[in-house]
């Protein structure tokens, strides 16, 4: 572990909630002139996930941040012109273009492997490296078919061909076309001023955190690897170099850092009221979410329904600065149905009522019907306040 030095500052639990939405986006004033394009470069990744409840969760972050905004616009403004490309940061994320060139590292660590989970013959990767190059981009239905016909994980040799490329970085996933990816050569998709591969190791962690440390406003080590997906032994590597700054968080049992500008003001505005995917990178963190909001968040999609305790995607209600409740939603036709409402407080109930409106408002539905809340008596003013 990184030898910490002495704080450049201390903070209070208030201000390094405070500190971490500003520098997600949600305290302050939206920058709807950046739109969904300035989100992405704000957060520095968007997680993407094949479950779609209310939207997309790559849809959703957007909106949160920005409002009601379009839901072409906002896959226009991901894949449109070449600003976005798809690769394995948190998870499976979008990600700007101008930060290929920080990937590297992780390019060359799957490179470096003999295999990538599957055996692949010989030629099946050269094949289809030049059925690209002669007609792409393609998906893989379109390069040959993305399964042999057995479980899910069981892909054809063009599948396990074009995703180990994507790996080594030949391919770029460009965009997701009906939910599947979109396949190119790099070549032809990143920038000639991004396509290299030319920092090492230890530039490509040192950006990489800087980047985490920007978008989080503060965090422990764990927080800042964890965004990126980094090991803890990178992160200590680069750290003092980072730009980031040792902190003291009251109430943080570990040591922490900060991006300098997010300690230069007092985070002040207005704070969002909104619904939050569970995959959004506010909450990426289960140990960083109940330090910061004293709320556990777990997402239920997995977990055999009999065993769910707020759904099976719950969305954590976010107001005035807290994590307040979290309901689990569905869509019927032009209602938006509320399966399962969690409130922590009575006073949760308006600012439930205000995202649920939005929500389905967003989405095309005219309608929002409540089917269950945690706690009975709220039940009454939550419809009416829905009316």
């Amino acid at each position: 572990m990184t030898t910490v030095p002495p704080a450049a500052a201390e903070l209070s639990a208030d201000e390094a909630r405070r500190t971490a939405l500003r520098a997600q986006g949600f305290l302050g004033a939206p920058d709807r002139r950046g739109g969904v394009r300035g989100v992405l470069r704000h957060l520095g990744a968007v997680q993407l996930d094949t479950i779609s409840v209310l939207a997309r969760s790559h849809e959703l972050i957007p909106y949160a941040r920005l409002g009601a905004v379009g839901r072409r616009t906002v896959e226009e403004a991901y894949w449109k012109d070449g600003h976005a490309f798809e690769y394995w940061s948190h998870a499976a994320c979008i990600l700007p273009v101008e930060e290929w060139p920080h990937f590297a590292f992780r390019r060359r660590a799957y490179r470096s492997r003999p295999h990538w989970y599957h055996d692949l013959p010989d030629g099946a990767y050269d094949a289809v490296i030049k059925q690209l190059r002669a007609e792409g981009p393609l998906t893989a239905t379109e390069l040959g078919g993305a399964k042999n016909g057995g479980e899910w994980w069981d892909w054809s040799e063009s599948k396990v061909a074009v995703e180990r490329a994507l790996m080594y970085g030949e391919v770029v996933c460009t965009e997701r076309r009906g939910w599947k990816r979109v396949y190119d050569l790099a070549e032809r998709a990143i920038p000639d001023q991004f396509l290299h591969d030319e920092l090492d190791d230890r530039e490509c962690l040192r950006r990489l955190v800087r980047l985490a440390g920007q978008s989080l406003g503060v965090g422990t080590r764990a927080d800042i690897a964890d965004y990126h997906r980094l090991k803890g032994e990178q992160f200590d590597e680069v750290v003092a170099d980072s730009g980031l700054v040792p902190v003291r968080v009251e109430g943080w049992s570990k040591p922490a850092w900060a991006d300098p500008e997010a300690l230069a003001s007092e985070p002040r505005g207005r704070h969002r009221t909104t619904l939050l995917s569970p995959f959004d990178s506010l909450i990426w963190e289960r140990a960083r979410t109940e330090r910061l909001f004293g709320f556990t968040h777990r997402l239920e999609a997995y977990v055999p329904k009999a065993k769910r305790v707020y759904g099976y995607f719950a969305m954590p209600l976010l107001s005035g600065g807290r994590l307040l409740g979290r309901v689990d939603p569905a869509r019927e036709g032009t209602t938006l149905v509320a399966r399962q409402v969690t409130l922590d407080t009575p006073k949760a109930v308006r600012p439930m009522a205000q995202a649920l409106l939005e929500a389905a408002e967003w989405v095309g539905c005219d309608t929002v019907r409540v089917e269950r809340v945690d706690r009975p008596e709220l039940m009454a003013p939550l419809v009416a306040a829905l009316t």
